[in-house]
């Protein structure tokens, strides 16, 4: 993106929650944000004051000299500013409506209503950040737990930024040579050129896939796992639901078929936002409420990322045990063993063999093996990565259907010029991927792409 400043209206919105709080905060950004905030700002005169200073007073009504609020007003000058225009924001006590008052004034003084994620837009479109940092915005916002935030950080300090660019510069590179070749033919340097384009394509292919190997924790990350808690009706469920929110979300009885809804709860485990959906116990009844808690279960199956299938350990498993061991094979999943403090029936390997899944003995009740099991759902999904000095991941799923895209057209000029397809054919894919690519940073994106993108933000980001 050019690093020159686009000319824009000034825009304001409201950037913390609405409700009441300590302080609620009233952002401007553009080129009469400081104007417009000193009509209604009485304590200095704003337009006269250093850049990045915060000074006191009050915001007053100026048509009827009503004082509104008592404030701190930042002002911040353009170009060091996160819009790398002039940003003026108004602390203000929390609370709807003087939150709600402050904005009105602003906008009948001169400003406009911002769009959502409009002022991150404006960070982009200014060259202050690319894409993936204004995704990562987003993500930090997000974040449920410290290791997304961590990725989130990374990413915005342009971890993957920096990883696309130096993609792209390799196969810039190489077009140069095609360039040279094309222009200069009597040199005859198509083999040396073509040679050099599928070791690059090959190249970058590798970089591609070990960015596509972070996919699925990096969005785990961002979204949080669907997980399904599974089993036959008292085997436990209900209880791990509570144990892992450490509340009483779920009732527990000895009364099989309790559960006859499935409950979501949304908790972090090691790390690992989990989306704990306990389902009903899954059995044939002929109870027709019960039955439908067993479809919805069914259906909690079918979506989730990760199944916890439970046993009871102090009974052999039985046919419809032996069906949910069937039904969840293709899933993400662990078998969990409780209620080994009644005397075990089932051995852990006889399940580990049957399964091919990890499988945990624990005791709920007793509170018995249960760090291992929260330990196995970080291992499932973390296999390493948290603990490597590379944290860049890729974190949804517009960036990974443009590396796959990318990573396909260099498959295909690989094998163009090993079928010796002419080289300014096989180019056509090769340009092709250099600007897939920068579609993920922003530097070669369409507007719609782009509006579409900002549009998810909230109000005031």
């Amino acid at each position: 993106m050019a690093q020159t400043l686009t000319e824009f209206d000034t825009i304001a919105a409201i950037s913390t929650p609405i409700g009441e709080g300590g302080i609620s905060i009233v952002r401007m950004s553009g080129e009469d944000a400081v104007k417009i905030a000193n009509q209604v700002f009485k304590g200095a005169n704003l337009t006269k004051v250093p850049t990045h200073t915060i000074h006191y007073g009050h915001i007053v009504d100026p048509a009827s000299e009503q004082v509104i609020d008592e404030v701190m007003v930042s002002v911040m000058l353009a170009p060091k500013t996160f819009t790398r225009e002039d940003i003026v924001e108004i602390n203000c006590h929390g609370g709807i409506v003087v939150t709600n008052h402050i904005l009105q004034l602003l906008l009948k003084t001169g400003a406009r209503m911002a769009d959502p994620g409009e002022f991150t837009k404006r960070a982009f479109v200014n060259g202050r950040i690319d894409l993936t940092q204004a995704e990562s915005v987003m993500d930090i916002v997000r974040a449920k737990t410290d290791k997304a935030r961590q990725v989130a950080e990374n990413q915005l300090e342009g971890g993957l930024l920096e990883k696309i660019r130096a993609m792209r510069q390799e196969i810039l590179d190489t077009l140069a040579n095609v360039e040279v070749n094309i222009d200069y033919p009597e040199y005859d340097a198509d083999t040396v050129t073509a040679k050099q384009m599928v070791n690059v394509s090959q190249s970058v292919i590798a970089k591609i896939d070990k960015l596509l190997k972070t996919a699925s924790e990096g969005t785990a990350l961002r979204n949080g796992l669907a997980t399904a808690i599974i089993g036959q009706p008292n085997v436990g469920k209900s209880s791990l639901l509570n144990y892992l929110t450490q509340s009483d979300t779920a009732i527990v009885t000895d009364v099989a078929g309790t559960t006859r809804d499935t409950l979501e709860e949304y908790v972090s485990v090691k790390g690992v936002p989990l989306e704990l959906i306990d389902t009903a116990g899954i059995r044939h009844t002929d109870n027709k409420v019960e039955k439908i808690g067993v479809e919805r279960s069914k259906k909690a199956l079918a979506k989730a990322d990760l199944v916890l299938l439970l046993f009871d350990a102090s009974k052999e498993l039985t046919p419809e045990d032996y069906s949910l061991i069937e039904a969840t094979a293709e899933k993400k999943r662990i078998v969990i063993l409780n209620k080994t403090d009644l005397g075990p029936k089932i051995s852990a390997a006889e399940i580990t063999n049957l399964t091919k899944s990890p499988v945990i003995a624990i005791s709920i009740l007793q509170k018995q093996n249960l760090d291992q099991l929260e330990k196995t759902i970080k291992e499932l999904f973390f296999k390493g990565i948290e603990n490597s000095n590379d944290q860049v991941m890729v974190t949804n799923q517009r960036q990974v259907g443009l590396l796959e895209k990318a990573k396909k057209q260099l498959q295909d000029v690989a094998q163009a010029l090993k079928d010796e397809v002419p080289i300014d054919i096989a180019q056509i894919d090769f340009n092709g991927a250099w600007d897939t690519l920068g579609q993920i940073t922003g530097e070669s994106s369409p507007d719609e792409l782009v509006n579409e993108l900002f549009s998810q933000f909230c109000l005031g980001k």
